[in-house]
C-alpha cells in the first residue's frame, strides 16, 4: 500500500467509531439507521479534513523556522 493517509481521513475508522457509538446509543434506547450513520461518517470525514487543513495553516503561520528543501 503506497498511498498513505492520516487516520482521520479514513471512512473505515470513522465508520467503526460510529458503529461503537451507535451500539452505545442503542443500549440507551436511541437507534440510528444505516443512512443516518453513512451521513454522519461522510460529515465527520469532511470536518476532519477541514480541521486538518486549519491546523496545518496554523502550524505554518506560528512556525519558528523556514521550510528547507533537502
Amino acid at each position: 500500500m503506497e498511498d498513505a493517509k492520516h487516520w482521520y481521513y479514513s471512512k473505515t475508522i470513522w465508520g467503526a467509531l460510529l458503529a461503537v457509538a451507535a451500539s452505545g446509543l442503542q443500549m440507551k434506547g436511541l437507534q440510528l439507521d444505516a443512512a443516518s450513520q453513512a451521513t454522519i461518517v461522510d460529515s465527520a470525514v469532511s470536518i476532519a479534513g477541514a480541521v486538518g487543513g486549519l491546523v496545518a495553516v496554523y502550524g505554518r503561520l506560528t512556525a519558528n523556522r523556514q521550510i528547507k528543501s533537502s
